[in-house]
């Protein structure tokens, strides 16, 4: 028989390519979403059924948790982020989901660690605690946030604006985190492991910008951005400050080069190399 997985966060930026990979893979998936016409373009997927959560309303989460074995839990970056995850695992345990993997962050272990850390750190701890048998991934920064946050400047401007400094960081390219989630979710040996995931070197956002013109074919610069001016920035587009305080953390971590450690996990969790930020920009020139 089949087995079941429930990926939460389906519509997201590692929940859509988690989903799109497993639909390749000799399973029933189930895309938890929070708007249906969202997720339109997932139904195309073969063996990918959408079901729509609510993380407020129990039983919008009992449709979506019936006769599932597996669950990948990913949740947005909200205020709200760790109630909701705690929601999910108080269904999975009720449904006695019988492997949980998490959607965490590189640094999560940390202590005492930035506030987005000890986020990612309540709920694995709940999880933990729940008896449900885990996994947790702990990627660091995404490559395709360029492309969900940036693309426009790079592409009208020529320019992008972050906070980070010249420290070097190891993002990682959501295509790896998706092909481990994959691998973990569809085989064995992985539960009660901590994965923590980067790419393949750490670069400073002046040399991404260097391989950005070089692939787009127009000169691409990296503007580094004093962090009350980001403060502003960000409240001005009503982000809620909790969340700017933790985004100013992070990006403060860039700048000191604490972000700059990389490892060979993807590699040896897939049996393949992860994405160079080359590739990345290789592959996704035409956004910038």
């Amino acid at each position: 028989m089949q087995e079941t997985i429930l990926v939460t966060g389906a519509t997201g930026t590692v929940g859509r390519e988690i989903i799109k990979q497993l639909a390749m893979q000799d399973v029933k998936v189930r895309a938890g979403v929070h708007s249906v016409i969202k997720g339109e373009n997932l139904k195309r997927l073969p063996g990918v059924d959408i079901v729509e959560i609510e993380f407020d309303k129990p039983e919008s989460l009992h449709a979506a948790f019936t006769h599932i074995d597996c669950l990948m839990l990913v949740t947005p970056f909200t205020e709200d982020q760790v109630e909701m995850a705690k929601n999910l695992i108080d269904e999975a345990k009720k449904k006695e989901v019988k492997h949980l993997v998490r959607l965490s962050a590189l640094g999560a272990g940390a202590e005492p660690g930035i506030l987005l850390g000890r986020w990612h750190r309540e709920i694995e701890t709940y999880i933990e605690e729940s008896g449900i048998p885990y996994t947790f991934l702990r990627p660091a920064g995404f490559m395709q946030n360029l492309e969900n946050y940036h693309a426009a400047t790079i592409k009208h401007e020529g320019k992008f604006y972050l906070p980070a400094g010249e420290g070097k960081v190891n993002y990682i390219d959501t295509r790896d985190i998706a092909a481990v989630a994959v691998e973990v979710l569809t085989s064995e040996g992985h539960k009660g492991k901590i994965y923590e995931l980067t790419g393949p070197q750490a670069l400073s956002h002046s040399e991404m910008a260097a391989i950005l013109s070089e692939k787009t074919g127009h000169a691409v610069t990296f503007v580094d951005v004093p962090a009350d001016a980001a403060r502003e920035a960000m409240l001005a587009q009503h982000i809620p400050e909790r969340l700017v305080d933790a985004m100013l953390e992070l990006y403060e971590v860039y700048r000191s080069g604490h972000s700059s450690e990389v490892n060979d996990m993807v590699e040896t969790i897939t049996g393949r190399p992860p994405h160079t930020f080359r590739q990345f920009a290789s592959d996704y020139k035409e956004c910038f």
